[in-house]
């Protein structure tokens, strides 16, 4: 048969059953949009939790205090809550662990943030100058506290983007550096304002305020402990040493024989974020390749009704010579033609919608070639699979036998 011949014999029978054909490549549609959709979310979350772990620092190692010990549903006993670290020992740990560039303790908890009436609870953390390089703490406006601001217990604050929004107003576009601010009901001047970093809820990385550790420790919180303590490491391919070496410093002068603290690798944590992302993106796949399936039924079973419809058609076709090939060919190609405009038709689509959610910020999607070619591939392969019995059933019917078929 040749090839014009059977382009015409595909379209006739698709358009003869419009209905039919039009139903048939919705179900194609819907499956190939919904995994094109899913992955993109599935992508576009991995990209987000991959950034957003990044921006907390290059070549992090954090120590919080509290064992890793875990109970029920992996729930740590005590982690972050405890009161193990000291000062001393980010000292200890600046000066005895080799591969260290930079060392920043941290002690941090929730005040009122007052402004002539305006106010906003939020976190707010005490630390060093380091903290600003080993976190990227990047600063939109003035600058970030110094070393001599630490030790004069200096009272200053360098505010988030999100927590200047709050208290100024949403239309606030001057600089805030120079204004007093009430921290507890003590009285701080703006220094800086840092970047936006992201984030929503309680990892919102924005809703935040800086001050010196030692302010912190003697005005507000009256504490000698640490929330947690941010070590830099000098080359990624360190890091896993400087953890075993912080970690057994870190016993030697606690004097205890299990760690009272957790020390948390960032490459360990960027492993487990994308294998969790991973799984999720699969997971969204799998459920959206359902509607795919249903859609290659739906293909079979209109190639079965066509096949039953059209039995004395084919019986004359190959009294007048059809060969089997011909008939198999002609109702595969129907098939295939299916997949194929449902495939399309399905990509943009698929495209268009995760182009608008990402667009409303609904969330964060990632088109990648790879879902596009997989999707199409699935799709021709449904088309050929789907098709193939049916077809197979048409070529092998006896003519006489169809052309007796009431």
């Amino acid at each position: 048969m040749r090839l014009s011949d059977l382009s015409e014999e595909v379209s006739f029978s698709l358009i003869a059953n419009k209905s039919r054909s039009f139903l048939t490549i919705l179900g194609i549609v819907i499956g190939i949009a919904s995994v094109i959709a899913m992955i993109s979310i599935g992508q576009g979350s991995q990209s987000a939790i991959t950034n957003s772990i990044q921006s907390l620092g290059s070549n992090l190692i954090s120590v919080t205090p509290g064992s890793q010990r875990n109970f029920g549903f992996g729930a740590n006993q005590g982690r972050g809550s405890a009161q193990t670290l000291k000062n001393s020992d980010a000292t200890a740990i600046a000066d005895q662990v080799a591969n260290v560039k930079s060392v920043a303790p941290a002690y941090s908890t929730r005040y009122q943030v007052t402004l002539k009436g305006a106010n906003t609870n939020t976190a707010v953390l005490g630390t060093t100058p380091e903290y600003a390089d080993i976190r990227n703490v990047s600063m939109d406006k003035g600058s970030f506290f110094t070393s001599e601001d630490v030790s004069s217990k200096a009272k200053v604050a360098v505010l988030g983007p999100t927590v200047v929004t709050d208290i100024f107003g949403e239309d606030y576009t001057d600089d805030p550096t120079g204004t007093i601010i009430k921290i507890n009901k003590i009285e701080f001047t703006i220094i800086g304002v840092a970047k936006s970093k992201g984030g929503t809820g309680f990892n919102n990385q924005d809703d935040i305020v800086y001050i010196p550790l030692d302010t912190m420790q003697k005005s507000l919180s009256g504490t000698k402990y640490l929330s947690n303590i941010s070590i830099q490491a000098t080359k990624a391919d360190a890091m896993t040493q400087v953890q075993e070496d912080i970690t057994a410093l870190l016993i030697e002068l606690h004097k205890v024989t299990t760690a009272d603290f957790s020390v948390q690798n960032q490459n360990d944590l960027m492993s487990t974020a994308t294998s969790t992302s991973k799984t999720m993106t699969i997971l969204l796949a799998s459920v959206a390749a359902i509607s795919l399936i249903v859609g290659g039924i739906g293909i079979m079973n209109m190639m079965l009704t066509n096949v039953t419809e059209r039995t004395r058609e084919i019986g004359l076709r190959k009294a007048i010579g059809a060969k089997r090939r011909d008939i198999n060919t002609q109702f595969l190609a129907e098939a295939v033609t299916l997949t194929f405009l449902g495939g399309v038709i399905g990509i943009v689509l698929g495209v268009a919608v995760s182009l608008v959610i990402n667009y409303f910020g609904w969330m964060t999607t990632t088109i990648t070639p790879y879902s596009i070619f997989l999707a199409f591939g699935v799709s021709a392969l449904i088309g050929v699979v789907f098709g193939y019995y049916p077809a197979k059933g048409a070529a092998a019917m006896n003519p006489i036998e169809a052309l007796r078929y009431e």
